[in-house]
């Protein structure tokens, strides 16, 4: 069985995420359909996309997600806004839909309200269903009012004796703001998404918009039958070698859903022996594994969330396990400084009413490493269209 040097698996991943080197602008939906870009926070798929094309600008992702529409933006894996080639909307939609004895992505948490309305999931999501439709005629800014809007839809449609204690304030935090119907709806909107019943629309300056993929798209979600065979291979072209355990954790998804949708493609997987213990990689990619060549960018500053940092085997990008929680944490994830592939340091920026101002760290010195970094932060503020202010703590040890 091959045996694999991190080394190894480091440029695999650098060149399948598009960071080994700078691509065309012709490129973008093929950098887009990797794997997905997550948007959170707010405008990480834009900073995902700025590492990965070279000369890209604001002003030409905005027309791609909000003009042309070729780029798309719904809840997908992990239950999380996400960025993908519209042509592609089965493999990061459709795939996603559960089978019989599978729970919905994303929904675990619903149980407090279906027990405080003694209703099941089924019903309100079927009735949810038929409601949504209402988007195909209209557009909703904010996700609070999309919830209490479909709430409010769906209430003359529930039994007479559920509708006081649909309209009961939430039991998930702010009451004040989102009945219990809202937050069953907030749930229960992945699931729509998978359908493609309820897309991003475009920014209404700090709040999101909602519509239907329809009135989005001028169509419905075309029909694949390859979308899930589709979606592991991405999967695993981006992250392998990987396992069924780790591709759970990828999509949020349960281990029955999982190994299902990892056995579509098992024929076309090969064992290999990663820190000595064995994972899988696709068969076509064993020789662009073991032949990977050095990348030609030798720094970069991914923004938090960026698609390279949901590996899995986080060993492999950062050996140090108490640097690892500064980096993955529950909330409030930074960027990071990669160096060949490898975490050397972490950086956030923040803005102010006279620009960026950036705080970077690093854990480990490197020759003529100050000014590389100081350009490649400038270069991020002008995309941003901001002016650096500052950058503060470059090279400080951990």
């Amino acid at each position: 069985m091959l045996e694999l040097k991190e080394e190894q698996i480091r440029r695999f991943w650098l060149r399948s995420h598009h960071l080994d080197t700078w691509s065309d602008k012709k490129d973008m939906m093929r950098m887009a359909g990797a794997c997905g870009l997550q948007n959170t926070p707010p405008g990480a798929w834009e900073t995902a996309l700025y590492n990965r094309i070279s000369g890209c600008s604001l002003p030409d992702l905005e027309k791609l997600l909000y003009s042309e529409k070729t780029l798309l933006q719904a809840w997908s894996f992990r239950g999380a806004p996400v960025v993908f080639p519209a042509s592609e909307s089965a493999v990061f939609l459709s795939a996603l839909i559960p089978q019989d004895g599978e729970p919905w992505i994303y929904t675990r948490g619903i149980s407090l309200a279906l027990d405080f309305l003694e209703l099941p999931f089924a019903e309100l999501l079927e009735l949810l269903r038929q409601v949504i439709s209402g988007l195909d005629q209209c557009v909703i800014e904010s996700k609070s009012t999309l919830d209490q809007t479909l709430a409010e839809w769906m209430l003359p449609y529930l039994p007479a004796d559920k509708r006081e204690r649909w309209n009961a304030p939430s039991m998930y935090g702010s009451p004040d703001k989102q009945t219990v119907g809202g937050a069953v709806v907030s749930f229960l909107l992945r699931p729509c998404a998978c359908y493609g019943l309820v897309v991003f629309g475009e920014r209404s300056g700090i709040s999101p918009t909602f519509t239907s993929y329809r009135n989005w798209t001028g169509a419905p979600v075309e029909t694949d039958l390859d979308a899930v065979r589709k979606l592991v291979r991405k999967y695993l072209h981006c992250y392998g070698p990987a396992t069924v355990d780790s591709f759970e954790n990828w999509l949020g998804c349960s281990r029955q859903q999982a190994r299902r949708m990892w056995g579509t493609v098992s024929d076309e997987m090969e064992p290999v022996l990663v820190c000595g213990k064995k994972a899988f990689l696709l068969a076509c990619d064993r020789e662009r594994m073991v032949s990977a060549d050095s990348p030609r960018r030798e720094w970069v500053l991914l923004g938090a969330h960026d698609p390279f940092l949901d590996q899995r085997n986080r060993m492999v990008l950062l050996d140090d396990k108490l640097l690892q929680r500064q980096v993955w944490r529950t909330t409030v994830n930074p960027g990071v400084v990669l160096h060949e592939g490898r975490i050397a340091g972490m950086w956030q920026s923040r803005k102010s009413g006279k620009g960026i101002e950036v705080n970077m760290t690093l854990w480990e010195d490197a020759a003529g490493a100050k000014q590389k970094l100081h350009d490649l932060v400038e270069e991020y503020a002008a995309f941003r269209q901001q002016k650096l202010i500052h950058v503060n703590n470059l090279l400080a040890s951990s």
